[in-house]
């Protein structure tokens, strides 16, 4: 999943619909607990009036509508608030409600207004894209929201042909989503559709070049992203990503070059992670491996517990799909109800991964716990738990 900040809607110009922070590891399976954020409702907006809607001789919808088409927010909050008052089963007004309430940041009252036009409309196509845009990108992000996201934009991509120009928007709203979810093959798909129509499309070409990067197509992802070294909104997470493939070709300096100047163009995005020494990070796992329950410690017994810099090819590639590159560890292995085939030596291994953590977290506290919560997660995976019993316990 990703860290995005407000965003304007995507319903008017396909490019308002932007990523503006890097992306954390999508949903990779050690990553740390993420919980489902609140969204506050500020009083001063509760009890903030309307003006009275200023409709120039036609209805409170048409002129919601048409200053929605100009950007105007307010004004189009005013008038499709008078709409859905006088037609309270009026999908499009309630949608034209949550589009101008969303473009304000009013989110909690948005998410109400979509709510509202989709359970009187569940295929209302105006309601169905800027519920999902507000889920997938304009609130912070969590697997609930970015669930969300990706159901509605799909909803919406099931039934464009009564719209065919809406499918780009669906699609690039989708890949996001998608892309979040750690679900890069569907996503990749989502923004070819998009770029089958725009080529140079530039937040659907980031977010196949995301994709690709994290279904290990390291030489295209490399292609996709130098394409994007020069793009405004793009080119910090372009020299990012960049950096993080030279590292895994062993190019070191020349990733710190891309690394560096990724964080000169956004500090707050890619900030210097608390990067510890090899030999601290050692002793960190080391402090946390014997921290652990007495239970926990006993399976672990004959498990190497081993520190490693960064997720090599073959642990990788070794599934379908392929494993994201910034997985924070890895169990190898069968869990121990089940027996060795006598392919791995030793059997069963745990591996956590010093630099993915370490750009996982901002400060050496969050390193400690995410290495606590990421060795959990893996001693869950010995035990026999998948994927999803684990993050239905807090360690996704």
């Amino acid at each position: 999943m990703s860290w995005r900040g407000p965003l304007a809607l995507c319903l008017l110009l396909l490019g308002a619909c932007q990523r503006t922070s890097a992306p954390a590891p999508s949903s990779v399976p050690d990553a740390g607990v993420a919980e489902a954020p609140t969204v506050p409702v500020p009083a001063s907006s509760l009890a903030e009036p309307l003006l009275p809607c200023k409709a120039d001789g036609g209805t409170p919808l048409d002129a919601a509508l048409g200053y929605l088409e100009g950007s105007k927010y307010a004004e189009a909050l005013s008038c499709a608030a008078q709409a859905s008052a006088l037609d309270p089963d009026d999908a499009t007004a309630h949608a034209a409600r949550g589009n101008a309430l969303a473009a304000l940041e009013r989110t909690a009252e948005a998410q109400v207004a979509y709510a509202r036009a989709l359970a009187l409309n569940p295929g209302h196509l105006d309601a169905l894209l800027g519920a999902a845009h507000l889920y997938a990108v304009q609130l912070p992000s969590s697997r609930e929201f970015d669930e969300l996201g990706a159901l509605y934009a799909e909803r919406g991509l099931s039934q464009v042909d009564e719209a065919p120009e809406m499918l780009p928007q669906f699609a690039l709203v989708a890949a996001m989503a998608l892309n979040d979810l750690g679900q890069a093959g569907e996503a990749l798909q989502r923004a070819q559709l998009v770029l089958a129509r725009e080529p140079h499309q530039p937040e659907a070409s980031y977010e196949k070049a995301l994709a690709l990067f994290e279904l290990c197509r390291f030489r295209e992802a490399r292609a996709a992203f130098t394409g994007l070294l020069n793009d405004p909104a793009h080119g910090a997470h372009a020299h990012y990503h960049l950096g993080l493939l030279l590292e895994r070709e062993g190019k070191w300096k020349q990733a710190r070059e891309h690394l560096d100047k990724a964080r000169v163009l956004a500090p707050r995005d890619f900030p210097e992670p608390p990067l510890p020494t090899e030999a601290e990070f050692r002793e960190e796992v080391a402090r946390t491996v014997a921290a652990l329950p007495k239970d926990m410690r006993e399976d672990l017994a004959g498990v190497p517990v081993r520190a490693e810099e960064l997720p090599a090819d073959d642990d990788l590639l070794s599934g379908e799909p392929p494993l994201s590159p910034a997985i924070l560890g890895l169990f190898r292995g069968p869990p121990l109800n089940e027996p060795c085939d006598g392919t791995e030596t030793p059997c069963r291994s745990v591996a956590l991964y010093r630099l993915n953590l370490a750009r996982a977290v901002r400060t050496r506290e969050e390193l400690r716990e995410q290495i606590k919560v990421t060795l959990l997660h893996e001693v869950g995976h010995l035990r026999g738990e998948d994927d999803q019993e684990l993050a239905a316990r807090g360690l996704e």
